[in-house]
């Protein structure tokens, strides 16, 4: 029985694991749909290659970092309960390398390729696991500290606050060190329409990452045992909530719409295990109102060229979830307790202070030493990874 509860945990984690890696997928076509066409291959090779260099990075320093682990071992001493622990790697692994992904879609069109993927090796491989040993394996004392002050430990099942707003606020830094693409907005403070390329793209990349989520969620109980029907029906009622209101808000647009439920989905990931799905509701459609109003800000107001809005959608929505859990995660509004507000305030507060100073940390040391930005030439002919055979197009689309 030992071995068949092993087996089958190791198994559910591998499907885990699947269905993030086809996340991934979600993004480069999220992404492709979004940027111009003469960008759509970069953003494919993009997604593709971070993954690879994030692979490398976690699997050498990152997960030993987060967890104390290292696979410098003998192959039989590694196929221990039948490599639940490899397992286990390859599913935190497609956590980690969404910080590439996530940043991929802020920075695109004017980022240099081999720059961008040395970034990578170091958010993966140092910054990414620094806070995600604090959140998920009580490094460093941090949650203890936040036990004995305030009653409960920072609660972030499914790493609204670890994944996506850590990757998000990395992908502010980083915009904000490459600034906006050419032309995006002239000195009459006037916006050059960039719309996206593909509709029909950007939907696709919508839907595999709304239905891979439910892997996301679902399979951060890491066993069989720990599985729990309520983390599948809140992420559920958390889209649903994002898109509903994502769609009001927005008007209709279907950019917006596309994007709510993946709002929604971002915020519940933190308290999905905890809260009454209608705290789930509400926690989603928030998220996907703050998405719609926060995104039109920063491109129209404020002049921040995120072109994917991740900044919005993982920063601030996976900000709001951290927070969110602490709210409908209490007894009195219908959760299931075992959470303060103080502890999830605090513990998103510092994750978002780290990834804020690890991007411009980063990013700013590689600006320094090589550049991060393309010319406007090379920016002009679709060069975003230098790869001119490829994506290189002479013509420019009129009103782009």
């Amino acid at each position: 029985m030992e071995n068949l509860k092993v087996g089958t945990d190791a198994l559910f984690i591998l499907l885990g694991a699947i269905m993030v890696l086809a996340m991934h997928s979600g993004f480069a076509f999220l992404e492709l749909g979004t940027v111009r066409k003469k960008n759509q291959v970069n953003a494919l090779v993009k997604i593709l290659t971070d993954f690879a260099v994030s692979t490398l990075a976690y699997f050498f320093i990152g997960y030993s970092i987060a967890y104390g682990v290292n696979f410098f071992t003998g192959a039989e001493e590694l196929a221990q309960k039948n490599g639940y622990e490899l397992v286990k790697f390859f599913f935190l692994l497609t956590f980690a390398a969404a910080i590439p992904a996530i940043v991929s879609g802020g920075v695109a069109e004017r980022a240099r390729f081999n720059p961008m993927l040395a970034a990578t090796f170091i958010l993966v491989g140092f910054v990414y696991p620094f806070f995600e040993g604090i959140a998920w394996n009580n490094r460093f004392g941090v949650q203890d500290w936040l036990t004995a002050s305030f009653g409960a430990a920072f609660h972030d099942f499914a790493g609204s606050v670890v994944v996506h707003a850590v990757g998000g606020w990395i992908g502010l830094a980083a915009v904000l060190m490459l600034g906006a693409r050419h032309g995006r907005y002239n000195k009459e403070g006037r916006i050059s329409a960039h719309p996206p390329s593909s509709i029909p793209f950007l939907a696709l990349g919508a839907w595999v990452l709304t239905v891979g989520w439910f892997g996301f969620n679902v399979m951060s109980a890491q066993t069989i045992e720990k599985i729990s029907g309520l983390v599948a029906v809140n992420s559920l009622m958390a889209m649903v909530g994002g898109t509903l209101v994502a769609l009001w808000v927005g008007k209709n647009d279907p950019g917006f719409v596309h994007n709510g439920p993946l709002a929604g989905l971002v915020a519940v990931c933190a308290g999905s295990d905890l809260m009454h799905p209608l705290g789930a509701l509400l926690t989603g459609g928030v998220a996907g109102g703050l998405f719609v109003w926060m995104f039109t800000l920063t491109q129209n107001r404020w002049k921040i060229d995120d072109v994917l809005g991740v900044w919005p959608l993982h920063g601030l929505c996976g900000a709001w979830g951290g927070i969110a859990a602490g709210i409908f995660g209490l007894k009195a509004l219908g959760g299931l307790g075992g959470v303060s507000f103080m502890s999830q305030l605090v513990g998103t507060l510092l994750g978002i202070a780290i990834a804020l100073i690890g991007g411009f940390v980063v990013y700013g040391a590689i600006k320094k030493i090589v550049g991060i930005r393309l010319t406007q030439e090379e920016e002009f002919n679709g060069a975003d990874l230098s790869i001119h055979k490829i994506t290189a197009t002479p013509e420019r689309e009129s009103g782009w």
